[in-house]
C-alpha cells in the first residue's frame, strides 16, 4: 500500500475509519475475465443485515451461466493452454500478486464485508482480510513444491509419480466468512494448477465479485477463475450435477452437503470435499484457569454473532466450578456492545438475514420451554436489522434442542459434568465432529481427552486458533476431506504413476 493511499485513522486503537462512500462497482457474472449479464436476465437483491435496506442488485446465475463458466474453465484447462504451460513458480507469483492487491484495497474490502455480512469492521479489517491474504501467500509458496516421488519398483523399471491438477473445480462458499472462504477455496486449487467455477452465497456476493476484478488485474489467464453468483437450488445444484466438473468443494450446512454428495454420485462421481456444520464441545475441568476459560469460551461462541461452524456451543464445566463459571460467563456476555458494524467499538453485529434470525429466536424459545435456565438475553435487540441479544443458558440437558442442533447464533449453552469418562462420552454423543476445546492444567488429562474426542480439530487451553499451515475439517457428519495446510493440497491433485521399462536397473 503506497503512502498516499493508506487509510486515515479514526483515532481508536489505530484502526482506520470505514469508507463512508463505498461504491459497489461489480454486480455481474465474471466469466473469462469479463463481466456478463445473466442468460435469464434475472437479478437478485442484496441486503444490509444491520438495517434491512437493499444495497444493490446482482446478476442471478443459473444453469446456463454455470455452463458458460464451465466451458471457459475447461478451455483454460485444455492441454497446451497458457495456464497448463505456465511454470509452477509463476502460479505462485500470481497468487502473491493477488494477495498484494487485496492488501492495497483492504479498506474497500473490509467496509464491503462489514456492510454485506454484518461483521464488526474491526473483525473484517484485522482478521478476515489479513486471513485471506495469508491463505493466498501460504499456497503461493507451495506452487512449485507439490512434487511426486521416484519409487524403487521390483524389476527393470523406472517408476515415478506426478501430482497433476484435478481439472475444473466447482466451489460453493458460505455467507459467514465470504472473503476468507473464497481464499480458502481458490488458493490451493490454483496453486495446484486447476481452474475454477465458484459460487458465492447469495446473501454475501459483493467481495467475491470484487475479487474478480483483482484476479484479472493480477494477470490470471481468462477462464482460470469464474465467479457465478446465484442461489443454491439453481446455480449451486448446476455445479454439483455438472458432468464436466471434476471436483466440488463446499462449505455450509450438513443438509446441503448431503445433496451435493448425492448429486456428485448421480452425475459423474466427481470428487467431493465438504466442510459442514458443528456442535462443538468445550470441556472445562476444575483445575483450569477459570478466568481464561471463561474469556476464551465466550469468544469461541459469540464471535461473529455465533455464526461460525466451529462455535463452541456445548460448554461442559466440571461440577466444583460450575456455578462460578456460569456467573462469570453471564457477566461477560452482558458486556458485549451491539450496534452498527461500521461504528467503532461495536463487538456484535446482526445475524445475516431474517430466516436465520427467526430460527435462532425459535431455538431460544425451545430452550426456555424445555427447562433450561435463561441467565441473560433471550430476545431481539434494537428497532431495525436482525440483532439478537447475547444469550446464556445454564442447567442445559443433553437431550434439549439447544444442546443438539446447530444454532448459528449468539446462544451459549453451559452444562455440568462430574467425571472425565462421563464428559468424553457426552461430548462425543453427536452426529457432528468438527472441533472441540479442552481446558486443564493437567497435561496427561489434556492429551488423554484430546485423543478421545471425535473431532477434526481439538484446541487445548485455547479456541479458534487457526492458521493456513494447519489442516481443518471434520469427522462424522461435519464433512469429508481437509482444507488448509499440506493436507489441503492433496484434495486438488491426482496422483499419476508412470512406469517405464528399462534395460537394466541399478540401485
Amino acid at each position: 500500500m503506497s503512502s498516499d493511499s493508506k487509510p486515515k485513522s479514526d483515532g481508536i486503537g489505530g484502526l482506520p475509519a470505514p469508507l463512508s462512500n463505498l461504491e459497489i462497482k461489480y454486480t455481474k457474472i465474471f466469466i473469462n475475465n469479463e463481466w456478463h449479464n445473466s442468460v435469464s436476465g434475472k437479478k437478485f437483491p442484496v441486503f444490509n443485515p444491520a438495517t434491512g435496506e437493499k444495497i444493490c442488485e446482482i446478476e442471478e446465475g443459473d444453469k446456463e451461466d454455470v455452463d458458460k463458466a464451465v466451458k471457459a474453465a475447461r478451455e483454460a484447462f485444455a492441454f497446451g493452454s497458457t495456464w497448463r504451460r505456465m511454470d509452477a513458480s509463476e502460479r505462485g507469483k500470481l497468487l502473491n500478486k493477488l494477495a498484494d492487491l487485496i492488501e492495497r484495497d483492504i479498506l474497500i474490502l473490509s467496509t464491503m464485508e462489514s456492510i454485506d455480512a454484518g461483521k464488526p469492521f474491526a473483525a473484517s479489517y484485522l482478521a478476515d482480510i489479513p486471513g485471506a491474504v495469508k491463505s493466498l501467500r501460504y499456497c503461493a509458496g507451495w506452487a512449485d513444491k507439490n512434487h511426486g516421488r521416484t519409487i524403487p519398483m521390483d524389476g527393470d523399471y523406472f517408476t515415478f509419480t506426478r501430482h497433476e491438477p484435478v481439472g475444473v473445480c466447482g466451489q460453493i462458499i458460505p455467507w459467514n466468512f465470504p472473503l476468507v472462504m473464497f481464499s480458502w477455496k481458490i488458493a490451493p486449487a490454483l496453486c495446484c494448477g486447476n481452474t475454477i467455477v465458484i459460487k458465492p452465497a447469495e446473501q454475501t456476493p459483493l467481495t467475491a465479485l470484487y475479487m474478480g476484478s483483482l484476479i484479472k488485474e493480477a494477470g490470471f489467464p481468462p477462464g482460470v477463475v469464474n465467479i457465478v453468483p446465484g442461489y443454491g437450488p439453481t446455480a449451486g445444484a448446476a455445479i454439483s450435477n455438472h458432468m464436466d466438473i471434476n471436483k466440488v468443494a463446499f462449505t455450509g450446512s450438513t443438509e446441503v452437503g448431503k445433496l451435493i454428495k448425492e448429486a456428485a454420485g448421480k452425475s459423474n462421481l466427481k470428487r467431493v470435499t465438504l466442510e459442514l456444520g458443528g456442535k462443538s464441545p468445550v470441556i472445562v475441568f476444575a483445575d483450569a484457569d477459570l478466568d481464561t476459560a471463561v474469556e476464551i469460551a465466550h469468544h469461541g461462541l459469540f464471535y461473529h454473532q455465533g455464526q461460525c461452524c466451529i462455535a463452541g456451543s456445548r460448554i461442559f464445566v466440571e461440577e466444583p466450578i460450575y456455578d462460578e463459571f456460569v456467573r462469570k460467563s453471564v457477566e461477560r456476555a452482558k458486556k458485549r456492545v451491539l450496534g452498527d458494524p461500521l461504528t467503532p467499538g461495536i463487538q456484535q453485529g446482526p445475524q445475516i438475514d431474517k430466516e436465520q434470525y427467526d430460527r435462532i429466536l425459535n431455538l431460544i424459545e425451545s430452550g426456555k420451554k424445555e427447562g433450561a435456565k435463561l441467565e441473560c438475553g433471550g430476545g431481539p435487540w434494537g428497532d431495525k436489522g436482525f440483532f439478537i441479544q447475547p444469550t446464556v443458558f445454564s442447567d442445559v440437558k443433553d437431550n434439549m434442542r439447544i444442546a443438539k442442533e446447530e444454532i448459528f447464533g449468539p446462544v451459549q449453552q453451559i452444562m455440568k459434568f462430574k467425571t472425565k469418562e462421563e464428559v468424553i462420552k457426552r461430548a462425543n454423543n453427536t452426529t457432528y465432529g468438527l472441533a472441540a476445546g479442552v481446558f486443564t492444567k493437567d497435561i496427561d488429562k489434556a492429551i488423554t481427552v484430546s485423543a478421545a474426542l471425535e473431532a477434526g480439530t481439538v484446541w487445548i487451553n485455547c479456541y479458534s486458533a487457526m492458521s493456513p499451515q494447519c489442516p481443518f475439517g471434520g469427522f462424522k457428519m461435519s464433512g469429508n476431506g481437509r482444507e488448509l495446510g499440506e493436507y489441503g493440497l492433496q484434495e486438488y491433485t491426482e496422483v499419476k504413476t508412470v512406469t517405464m521399462k528399462i534395460s537394466q536397473k541399478n540401485s
